[in-house]
């Protein structure tokens, strides 16, 4: 399964935002600057992050954004549900004609559902947990 670059930059940015420091603020041209994304596609992710509660943005002249909840709180697999498009293929009548007998889209909702059981296990925080290595990376430490 692939995720769409949306879904992966956004577990990327709250995964930088789950490294700063709590209740430190930053910007959304700090986080685009640290993955070398488009300012315009980070914006529409904090922007669907912030309706899903996982990012605060606080405007004005000393605003920013920061994680809306605790990291160890951010299931990686309820990330993906709200905002990825989880359809693996397209069993619309419309599209294929052989959906009424086909059994691989049971197979495939089966091992859709079997990824997102295995992203349950992990938080945002668990994926900076004794990761040294990676604050190094994101500039953290």
């Amino acid at each position: 399964m692939q995720l769409t670059n949306f879904t992966d930059f956004g577990l990327r940015a709250l995964i930088f935002l789950a490294s700063l420091p709590e209740d430190e603020l930053t910007s959304i041209t700090v986080v685009t600057e640290a993955f070398g994304v488009s300012r315009n596609h980070m914006v529409k992710i904090i922007h669907k992050l912030g309706q899903e509660g996982y990012v605060k943005t606080v405007r004005g002249k000393n605003g920013g954004i920061c994680l809306g909840k605790p990291a160890n709180q951010i299931i990686i697999g309820d990330v993906i549900r709200s905002i990825e498009p989880l359809q693996v293929v397209n069993c619309a009548p419309e599209f294929c004609h052989i959906t009424s007998a086909c059994r691989l889209k049971g197979a495939l909702a089966k091992a859709k559902q079997a990824f997102l059981d295995e992203l349950d296990n992990y938080t945002i925080q668990d994926m900076l947990t004794d990761n040294s290595e990676l604050l190094i990376l994101l500039n953290r430490v």
